[in-house]
């Protein structure tokens, strides 16, 4: 199948350590897949819960579609996410037991439909973000000191 990315999370990796991932499909309106076609969606303070045994998410911000007028949904309106019941109840089982909380990575079409990818993380210290900083401008300043002696 063909996969195109609309919208990515760009503090999941940051704020969160992810340790698996899962597929969702999304319910939306009409007027909000025109705007995301579009690519107008924010994926950057949303976060995922389950209640009452269905899964949603929170704080996806979809811009109104131009042309979409009386048909327009709320933009930070909560969406249901589209989940197996025996994968429902393992994440439900991680977040409770483990402390583990569901991060939104990013959205992109699957063929035609939309898909959000769940990660399943735990928060980051401030010290873990800093060791993941240090890391990463170590192996740009080699990779640059590699590039140059060539």
């Amino acid at each position: 199948m063909d996969i195109k990315l609309i919208a990515k999370n760009p503090l999941a990796y940051h704020n969160y350590t992810i340790n698996d991932k899962i597929e969702a499909g999304i319910v939306l309106s009409g007027t909000e897949i025109k705007s995301i076609r579009n690519g107008k969606v924010n994926l950057k303070d949303s976060y995922a819960s389950i209640k009452n045994g269905e899964c949603f998410i929170y704080g996806m911000h979809i811009s109104p579609y131009e042309q979409g007028n009386i048909f327009n949904k709320d933009p930070l309106r909560t969406r249901k996410l589209l989940l197996n019941k025996r994968e429902i109840n393992k994440l439900f089982g991680l977040i409770k037991q483990q402390g583990y909380t569901l991060v939104p990575i990013s959205l992109y079409f699957k063929g035609s439909f939309v898909k959000l990818e769940l990660g399943i993380g735990k928060g980051k210290k401030l010290y873990d973000k800093r060791e993941d900083i240090a890391k990463k401008d170590a192996e740009m300043r080699i990779r640059k000191s590699l590039k140059f002696k060539k």
